[in-house]
């Protein structure tokens, strides 16, 4: 299949961060051919004319540059590792959200093994409240509890994979590939 008619996967995550960024990039890529698929980018530093913008302007060109791509895919791969923090980057999770209410398939890869709950205990000062419900010590507040490895808006909208390569086998699957 030439390259312009493979389908498209659009690549989220905070990878863009990375200091190796391209090199992240470019293995993700080479792994979307390897199935037939064309990775996307986002389109961070990608645009004519990027380099000369700042502040507000190049915020509003990246959000569009991406929510465009967003549009363009036929489906997203995304890196759904703990950023920052005990959950993923919000980005990524607005990314995912968007191509779920477009209707396209997103799978995802980084989320740790075990529960959030678990993770969410073991990272902060939590115990069972009277009816057994996990609760953080310093203000009652609920921890989801469900058995998720994600909050289970994410867990059950996207297909979590332990690799990229793994979760863009799936999502080739969901695209009618075979693989």
């Amino acid at each position: 299949m030439p390259p312009d008619t493979l389908p498209r996967i659009y690549l989220a995550g905070p990878d863009v961060f990375r200091p190796d960024s391209a090199q992240v990039f470019a293995r993700l890529q080479a792994a979307c051919a390897r199935l037939g698929l064309a990775g996307l980018e986002p389109a961070d530093d990608a645009a004519p004319g990027m380099a000369a913008l700042q502040g507000d302007a190049l915020a509003q060109r990246i959000y569009e540059g991406n929510v465009a791509r967003i549009r363009e895919a036929d489906g997203v791969l995304a890196n759904l590792a703990d950023f920052r923090g005990l959950e993923p980057d919000s980005g990524t999770v607005f990314e995912v959200g968007y191509a779920i209410a477009l209707g396209k398939p997103v799978a995802a890869y980084g989320v740790p093994p075990g529960s959030y709950a678990a993770r969410v205990g073991a990272a902060r000062d939590c115990a069972p409240d009277g009816q057994g419900v996990l609760r953080e010590r310093a203000d009652g507040t609920m921890v989801e509890g469900l058995g998720q490895r994600l909050n289970l808006m994410l867990a059950r909208s996207v297909g979590i994979a332990d690799s990229p390569e793994a979760a863009l086998r799936l999502l080739a699957e969901r695209l009618g590939l075979r693989t």
